[in-house]
């Protein structure tokens, strides 16, 4: 039992003792809240203190501005009655001024007898009939100066355009000659009974020719292009030293595409030298072809040039767009690159050949009118006119005889072309031989030598030529496997 009551008492300050533990936490507590309200208190009244004494300042600053504008208004108010008062006096000024006005007028006109309206149209009639002869004499002296100066300024133009060019001419001719590497490689071009030349012939269509000058052949063909083409055929060849029928054929593929870029590339320097951008790819390669066209013996993409050149220089003494007109100089005769395709004027078919590739209506309509067949509305096109005849006229620039000759060979062609069934056609041996190639899945032996008999009498009705000209049609089988 007193264990029992001693533990009990234990247990009773133990209790006693929390209980004051608590409540002086909670006495601390109490005054530490006690001192925090006390500080907030104070930071509120000087935090409002603070408040007011801006507001106050606000205040007042606000009287003062508000005393400044008022005395401002008062000012402006004072100046508008002034202004108002200046302006009630001006309009009796005015009035006074136009009552003195009627008086003089009604003076002045009884005076002379004439009131103010007959007045003024005697003299407006006096002086629009002085007007009209001063004018027409003006008008007679300007036109006769006008045309004087007009003249002399044309010719000094287009002289000094000339002289300025300063381009030069060379003879186009329709052999072309190529040295060999040695003596020996005749006989490889050659060939065995000479089928290499007979294969290299039926290829390129371009006349192979070997005389017995030494380590040099010949091609004769009079379109340059296809000259072009065989020319460097013949070199690969000549520079490999490998001769066949089949190699000729692959060779002259890849030349073919050779001078296909240097079409392109002749274009492109084309535009550099005249200093144009901004044309269409295909315009560009199509104009590039020109470099191997003649025209009167003269080549048709150094006549562009030159035109250009021309041209430009004109507009620039005139004082017009530079660019337009080069561009429409440059581009003249494009059509002269499709006119063997295309029916009609080398004209006609550039204009809708340009249009088609994006050009302006202007550098259209200088196209279709630089040989008359459009009457030339614009500056731009009388230009390429006159250009085109600069440097078309010029002296030595052009030879009649070789473009009838080149007109006559591709007459040949044509007819022979126009035949079904026909798939290649060279005019060869100076236009003595006219060559066709027929494809023999469409023409057998008979239709192959009615094509020939055709082709002798179209050529008999439509051309006239010296001597005589054979028509040879090749109709050739090939049979091709592969041994695996």
């Amino acid at each position: 039992m007193r264990i029992a009551m001693g533990t009990g008492s234990v247990a009773s300050l133990l209790l006693t003792g929390v209980l004051c533990l608590v409540l002086a936490l909670t006495w601390l507590m109490i005054r530490r809240l006690q001192a925090a309200q006390r500080r907030a208190v104070g930071e509120a009244e000087r935090a409002r203190g603070w408040a007011e004494t801006q507001a106050a300042q606000l205040r007042a600053e606000l009287d003062r501005r508000e005393e400044r504008l008022t005395e401002e208004l008062r000012r402006l108010r004072a100046q508008e009655d002034e202004l108002d008062r200046r302006a009630a006096e001006l309009e009796r000024s005015r009035t006074g001024l136009a009552e003195l006005e009627a008086d003089r007028r009604l003076a002045l006109e009884a005076a002379a007898g004439l009131t103010a309206a007959r007045a003024r149209e005697e003299l407006v009639r006096t002086v629009e009939g002085e007007a009209r002869r001063e004018a027409a004499v003006t008008v007679r002296e300007i036109e006769r100066r006008a045309k004087t100066e007009g003249d002399q300024r044309a010719r000094e133009i287009i002289a000094g355009s000339i002289q300025r060019l300063a381009a030069e001419h060379t003879a186009e001719t329709v052999v072309a000659s190529f040295k060999l590497p040695n003596e020996d490689m005749k006989g490889r071009v050659i060939g065995r009974e000479g089928r290499n030349i007979r294969a290299f012939e039926a290829v390129t269509g371009v006349n192979l020719i070997v005389d017995d000058t030494p380590e040099l052949v010949q091609l004769s063909c009079f379109d340059p292009v296809r000259r072009e083409a065989a020319r460097l055929t013949l070199e690969a060849l000549t520079a490999d030293g490998r001769i066949n029928p089949l190699r000729i054929e692959e060779v002259h593929e890849r030349s073919r595409a050779e001078v296909e870029r240097l079409c392109v590339r002749a274009g492109e320097d084309a535009l550099l030298a005249v200093q144009l951008d901004g044309m269409e790819p295909e315009l560009v390669r199509t104009l590039g072809t020109l470099r191997y066209r003649t025209s009167y013996g003269q080549n048709v993409l150094g006549h562009l040039v030159e035109s250009a050149h021309i041209a430009g220089m004109m507009a620039a003494e005139l004082g017009v767009d530079r660019e337009l007109v080069k561009r429409s100089a440059l581009l003249h005769d494009i059509g002269k690159a499709l006119s063997h395709e295309l029916p009609g004027s080398h004209a006609a078919i550039g204009a809708e050949f340009a249009r088609r590739h994006g050009e302006s209506a202007e550098v259209v309509h200088a196209i279709e009118a630089h040989h008359g067949e459009v009457e030339p509305k614009t500056v731009e096109a009388v230009l390429t006119q006159a250009a085109d005849a600069c440097s078309g006229g010029r002296p030595g620039a052009r030879r009649e005889s070789l473009e009838a000759y080149v007109r006559r060979l591709e007459r040949l062609e044509e007819i022979a072309r126009s035949h079904d069934g026909v798939s290649k056609v060279f005019a060869m041996q100076a236009g003595r031989e006219v060559r066709v190639m027929v494809q023999p899945e469409k023409v057998d032996d008979l239709q192959a030598q009615t094509i020939a008999r055709e082709v002798a009498r179209q050529v008999r009705e439509e051309l006239t030529y010296p001597g005589q000209i054979r028509i040879t049609v090749v109709r050739e089988s090939r049979a091709t496997e592969f041994a695996r």
